[in-house]
């Protein structure tokens, strides 16, 4: 099996189930008992918090965990609009996750927020100028990618920020593609919150956290018995707090090798695809995109044909975000790109990872070919 589809999701680290394991068997309190058990699982969670901190540059309190990027997005998008007074005016990019659209949809239809998709170019990128376009002085908060998790565009979020805050706003942005692939840090981006995933760097699924400045307001979505010092309640999943520091602590130990070594494969898959499947068409854009993730469309197909030949070749991958699969509908993300419906059917998604080899990509690139030629010989018969 060739695995081409790390966006969605990663298999779990050594190092990573080996931190955890204590925590789940011998060394398992609720760190909120006030017995010894309790208190080594809460030593274990402040010293994941510290860890999560020193990889990311910002201060313990910053760090909420949670169960993923969802839960993340979702607090910061609800949570900090909420606990904002100063308007009712929330921005994102038509490109976002569902997490992030649905919970300003939310705000719209529960708590009389407006809502404004700012616009994004042919490659996916927002633009300084797009943003002051929508911008008002009642804006609350602006929330916009790090990296797409379909076509991998990577948006001028530092930019984007300054501008933001320009006129008052809180600045969020969805990283859970970016960590291991791009620097993170509150500072440097100049951004209020960030979330992150664990499932996406080696971690189990359900893990993560939403680094917020912690002397934001922030209204929980959660409520109960005050947990993450009240921001979000239940007892918390200290294996998986440290299982998420650990994985977090390797991806950016090891981020300048990968991006070098995966920007190259992804490269070459690129080059090798154009070259050998007429009329494909790389989408997002072609430079400022996330090293090993590579989306293309391939006219007179069906992304979903494509995927099986592709899967009974061995190659495994995907039509987009794992999070829309099963629908019918057109990706989100390649209309707002202006891919016209029918050809947004036909989009296949690349995503390398840490154990992909070079090999590898020459097969795959063959398969690809193989799998286009074959669904087209169907749908052009």
């Amino acid at each position: 099996m060739i695995f081409l589809d790390h966006a969605a999701t990663t298999p779990a680290r050594r190092e990573v189930l080996e931190a955890m394991r204590p925590y789940l068997t011998g060394a398992f309190g609720n760190p909120s008992s006030r017995h010894g058990l309790g208190d080594e699982a809460a030593r274990a969670l402040a010293a994941a918090r510290t860890a999560v901190a020193e990889a990311i540059g910002c201060r313990p309190g910053d760090v909420v965990f949670t169960s993923g990027g969802t839960e993340a997005d979702n607090l910061a998008v609800k949570g900090l609009a909420l606990a904002d007074p100063r308007g009712r005016h929330v921005v994102v990019s038509p490109i976002e996750h569902e997490a992030v659209l649905e919970s300003a949809a939310y705000l719209a239809r529960h708590h009389g927020f407006d809502v404004d998709e700012v616009a994004v170019d042919a490659g996916g990128r927002t633009t300084p100028d797009a943003l002051a376009a929508v911008l008002r002085p009642d804006t609350t908060l602006v929330s916009v990618q790090l990296a797409n998790n379909e076509i991998g565009t990577v948006q001028p979020v530092a930019e984007l920020a300054r501008l933001a805050h320009g006129v008052g706003a809180l600045v969020h942005t969805d990283a859970v593609q970016a960590a291991g692939r791009l620097p993170l840090s509150l500072d440097a981006l100049g951004v209020d919150a960030i979330s992150l995933a664990g499932h996406k760097i080696g971690a189990p699924k359900g893990t993560g956290a939403l680094i917020v400045r912690g002397r934001l307001p922030l209204e929980p979505v959660l409520h109960g018995g005050g947990q993450e010092r009240g921001r979000r309640s239940g007892t918390e999943n200290v294996a998986g707090a440290v299982a998420f520091a650990t994985a977090l602590q390797l991806a950016e130990a090891e981020r300048a090798e990968a991006v070098e070594r995966i920007g190259a494969l992804g490269a070459r898959l690129t080059a090798r695809v154009l070259a050998e499947v007429p009329e494909a068409r790389l989408t997002g854009d072609p430079s400022d995109r996330l090293p090993g993730t590579v989306s293309f469309v391939f006219p007179g197909t069906s992304g979903e044909a494509v995927l099986l030949e592709l899967e009974r070749d061995g190659v495994i991958c995907s039509s987009g975000s794992a999070c829309a699969a099963g629908r019918d509908d057109p990706s989100h993300v390649l209309t707002a790109i202006g891919v016209p419906a029918e050809l947004a059917q036909t989009a296949v998604r690349f995503t390398l990872g840490s154990a992909t080899t070079p090999a590898e990509i020459e097969d795959a690139s063959a398969a690809v070919a193989r799998a286009v030629s074959a669904v087209r010989t169907i749908v052009r018969p």
